[in-house]
């Protein structure tokens, strides 16, 4: 059967991916976003169903995933979402502090605000996916927006580290945070931090950096 595709399934700036990178980039979004809990097991046909997709590009993508140390194998039943600590969850999250924020607050100064201006979609593309309680499209909104601000930096080798970094973070406090009403606040950081971006105010720059991934802490946090 050919493989249906999906709304849900969400395509990452640069080149047009594979429909194969795009049921990854939807298994990651998950990932992050907590709907795939560690320590579970999922078959790729369950999977499949779940997404609205075929097996054979979930079992593909799954496998890349698995190359990743995202999941773990299990034969004949499928594979099982690897756990993060919370000790190695605060290492990812001061890693990405130390390049993000400086980076961030750098383009106050030097990014086009033409560049600026074209990530204001996704910012509010953001917002919207929180309103609407739909965190694996908050979850890929979320990444194309930060690794697409930092590529104004021009350093590909700083943004494959921060999507890398991204990639293995878990916000399980994600649903809480909908639940609460607290989530669009949040989301409304990304539209904020290009207000001051494009006002060239570069102390306002990392202060917003600041708060907003302090957030994260608190997202990953609620188990």
């Amino acid at each position: 059967m050919a493989p249906q595709h999906s709304p849900a399934l969400p395509a990452l700036g640069g080149r047009a991916p594979s429909y194969r990178e795009r049921v990854a980039d939807a298994l990651r979004a998950a990932l992050i976003a907590g709907e795939l809990r560690p320590g579970e097991v999922y078959s790729a046909p369950g999977l499949a169903t779940r997404f609205g997709v075929s097996a054979t590009p979930v079992r593909e993508a799954m496998l890349d995933l698995a190359k990743e140390g995202l999941v773990d194998t299990v034969p004949n039943k499928g594979f099982r979402v690897t756990a993060v600590s919370d000790e190695q969850l605060d290492e990812y999250t001061h890693i990405r502090s130390l390049i993000e924020i400086p980076t961030t607050a750098g383009l106050a100064a030097t990014a086009d605000p033409a560049a600026l201006e074209a990530l204001r979609p996704v910012a509010r593309e953001i917002v919207t996916s929180a309103a609407d309680g739909d965190l694996i499209a908050y979850v890929e909104a979320d990444l194309r927006f930060h690794l697409g601000l930092l590529s104004l930096a021009g350093n590909g080798h700083l943004v494959e580290v921060v999507r890398d970094l991204r990639r293995r973070s878990r916000l399980y406090g994600l649903t809480a945070l909908v639940e609460a009403g607290r989530l669009e606040a949040s989301a409304e950081e990304h539209l904020e931090l290009l207000d001051t971006l494009l006002a060239r105010d570069t102390d306002a720059v990392r202060a917003v950096m600041v708060r907003h991934l302090g957030h994260v802490r608190g997202m990953w946090a609620a188990h």
